[in-house]
């Protein structure tokens, strides 16, 4: 009788061991849970993870990166997340290293297993030489940080992110491996696309009201010759707005980019000084509603600037 109850009972704490390895198997396996700073980085996270992953942005597409509200609802979903993932290059430095501080997650502070700079690999344009002060503006001391808008760079960051997911969860690997596969051969097969559309257009010159577009332009053979701020980050002054009008004049410049989150005022005044078409063009995925992803960031985007640039003459 003694021998069957140590029996039982080394079979009960065998089966409850067995329980809490798989309770314990099934929480390493759950869903990664993701938070990225921008639509763009969360939107090439999602692909890279499907449904291994639970993914998050804190800016909104139609918003400014560089100058985001701070809100409690963000630490709120920083202190749950297994894997920061952040564009770096100082965009988000306003407002994103207290939240990280706040949150006390410790994967995520800078250096810990949690915490991904999405432009370490990537080709990155605009780093400055010599002193920078602050009467250049906001200029990124690390150059500019909106190196995804060159879809070579997207391919880099969801290696990055690919590498991030299979050391957090080992197991689904291969998933994530042939999700990033899948992805890069969707990024190619659209540069295809893009490059024929835009090859008409080789070395048109535009100006755009921030410097957003530089990696796109780079990408896709445009010549950027100036900005409708006088410096980064400071707004049109009427005599910068009427020294760009009369190099507009000089070269000719038919087309102004503006970022949806700007004022329109200003470059509708140039556009009517040099009658030059005024193009809103969103720089990030959500900056209108047709921008549902990573792709149809390009393809709207190449799109409405073919349009533009049919309109305004550009062809060279």
């Amino acid at each position: 009788m003694h021998i069957r109850s140590n029996v039982r009972w080394i079979v009960a704490a065998a089966t409850l061991a067995v329980a809490a390895l798989a309770v314990d198997d099934a929480a390493a396996q759950g869903k990664l849970n993701v938070v990225a700073t921008t639509e763009d980085l969360a939107a090439i996270a999602r692909e890279v993870g499907g449904d291994r992953v639970s993914v998050e942005a804190m800016a909104r597409g139609y918003q400014d990166p560089h100058n985001v509200e701070a809100k409690p609802s963000f630490i709120l979903k920083l202190q749950k997340a297994d894997l920061l993932i952040l564009v770096g290059r100082e965009l988000e430095i306003g407002w994103l290293p207290p939240l990280i501080t706040q949150s006390r997650n410790a994967r995520i502070q800078p250096g810990g297993p949690g915490y991904l700079d999405a432009s370490t690999h990537v080709k990155v344009l605009e780093i400055p030489q010599g002193q920078i002060t602050r009467a250049m503006g906001d200029v990124h001391p690390l150059g500019n940080p909106h190196y995804w808008l060159d879809p070579d760079n997207g391919k880099v960051i969801a290696r990055d992110v690919a590498a991030a997911f299979a050391r957090l969860r080992p197991n689904d690997k291969a998933v994530f491996d042939q999700r990033l596969n899948d992805f890069i051969a969707k990024v190619t097969q659209g540069e295809s696309r893009w490059t024929a559309a835009m090859a008409p257009f080789k070395g048109t010159k535009i100006v755009t009201y921030h410097r957003s577009f530089p990696n796109f332009a780079d990408r896709f053979g445009l010549d950027i010759i100036g900005y409708v701020e006088p410096r980064p980050g400071i707004p049109p002054t009427p005599q910068h707005t009427l020294d760009l009008i009369a190099e507009m004049k000089r070269q000719n410049i038919k087309l102004v980019l503006v970022e949806p989150y700007f004022d329109l005022k200003t470059p509708n005044a140039i556009g009517r000084a040099t009658g030059a078409s005024v193009l809103v063009m969103p720089p990030s995925v959500g900056g209108v509603k047709e921008i549902t992803d990573y792709i149809s960031l390009f393809d709207y985007d190449v799109m409405l600037l073919v349009d533009g640039l049919k309109k305004a003459g550009g062809t060279q």
